[in-house]
């Protein structure tokens, strides 16, 4: 199973982007829906709203007036608090029914104003967001569904700001075209994204990125803080620490797009047990794979005992976004490396000169081969000499600095 955080500002265009996607196959939850439901006459969630507002939010047939709550609700910090406390639990627990009654093998499409708000991201798979500028909004809602401008505006200042939801996007749908053209987007994102993610998962595939290097991406760091927040959600108190490491944690240094997360543990039976939950949120363990090789290889100024560089890895399953996630144990050799290394790059802008040298070298000898997992494996080892002299290298820089992890 697949879920899709899908969210965007109100006149957005995400319930047209929901609609689409569930007429493609995606099992739609929509926030808005249940929330209208949960407040149906002669629901306990409808009696706690008039309690807390008072009668005048109801209309002559005794339903809801949605108007005269929106004039009570959205005029201060204090009222929205109170309409929230009252409706979000009754919608996650009529959420957590649906979901929980969808096929396995289902993309869910869980449409949700307020995903950003209430920092919901952690929760799903992939997070998009679908983006209008707040001004053309305006004019769509004013236009089309006549609604009274200062209650847009009120609505529009009293949710996420467009930086608070890039930060929180993994897929950015700009809806500012011609109507028709967010057909093809949201196909898009169906078809070359979703379904094969979705597959990935349950079948538990690892997609593996070509070690081509491209110019250092701004974004890699919130894309990483994305990533951690769900690997935090599906390990809990297990996770020692969780930490961005590898050449996309080093800005301004040319990288191979894949991002990599160290998760730091206890002991390698704390990670054997990871398996499954991390599995389950897009992350397959990579079964053969269950060592980091000694650093150095000769053993000289480094630990030789192969019984402290164990480790179990585990890769992306999401076609967009490839990722390396290492579990390593608290202390050993690799776990330490790892965020060392990082900090000596970012410390000392010659080591990483000279690092992106071997890098090119490497991607060099990868470049004509096929396959795509004999090219990764041709790339490592072409660095792999290299890494000897620096695991030592950063450990003096190490005791010289007097670095801490």
């Amino acid at each position: 199973m697949l879920r899709l955080g899908l969210t965007g500002g109100i006149g957005a265009g995400k319930s047209t982007v929901s609609k689409i996607l569930a007429g493609l196959g995606g099992v739609l939850v929509d926030a808005d829906v249940i929330a209208r439901e949960v407040v149906e006459p002669g629901t306990d969630g409808l009696a706690q709203l008039v309690d807390t507002f008072g009668e005048d939010i109801l209309g002559p047939d005794g339903a809801l007036d949605r108007a005269a709550l929106a004039a009570k609700a959205f005029r201060d910090e204090e009222s929205r608090g109170k309409l929230n406390a009252i409706v979000h639990p009754l919608v996650g627990q009529r959420t957590s029914e649906l979901v929980e009654g969808a096929p396995e093998d289902a993309v869910i499409i869980q449409d949700i104003p307020l995903l950003v708000e209430g920092k919901m991201g952690a929760l799903f798979h992939l997070v998009a967001v679908v983006y209008v500028d707040s001004e053309e909004r305006v004019k769509r809602l004013v236009g089309q569904r006549k609604m009274i401008e200062q209650d847009v505006r009120a609505r529009i200042a009293a949710q996420a700001t467009d930086d608070a939801r890039r930060a929180a996007a993994d897929v950015w749908i700009d809806n500012s075209g011609a109507p028709g053209d967010i057909e093809d987007v949201a196909r898009s994102l169906w078809f070359d994204r979703l379904v094969p993610f979705e597959r990935n998962i349950r079948e538990g595939t690892v997609v593996t990125a070509r070690p081509t290097l491209v110019e250092s991406d701004p974004t890699w760091a919130d894309q990483a803080g994305r990533l951690a927040a769900r690997i935090a959600v599906a390990c809990g108190s297990s996770a020692v620490r969780i930490d961005h490491i590898g050449s996309s944690a080093v800005a301004d240094m040319e990288a191979v797009d894949t991002i990599d997360i160290q998760i730091t543990v206890t002991g390698l039976g704390v990670a054997d047990s990871l398996a499954e939950p991390l599995g389950r949120i897009g992350f397959p363990r990579v079964q053969h794979i269950e060592s980091d090789d000694p650093k150095p290889a000769y053993g000289i100024g480094g630990e030789a005992d192969p019984a402290v560089w164990g480790m179990r890895f585990h890769g992306a399953a999401d076609p967009g976004r490839t990722a390396n996630i290492y579990v390593r144990v608290d202390g050993w050799p690799a776990q330490q490396f790892a965020l060392v290394f990082r900090d000596w790059l970012r410390a000392d802008p010659a080591a990483a000169a000279e690092y992106l040298d071997i890098k090119r070298r490497a991607a060099a000898v990868a470049e004509g081969i096929a396959d795509d997992q004999e090219a990764v494996t041709a790339y490592t080892d072409a660095k792999a000499p290299w890494f000897d002299r620096a695991y030592v290298r950063a450990w003096e820089w190490a005791e010289k600095t007097g670095w801490q992890a």
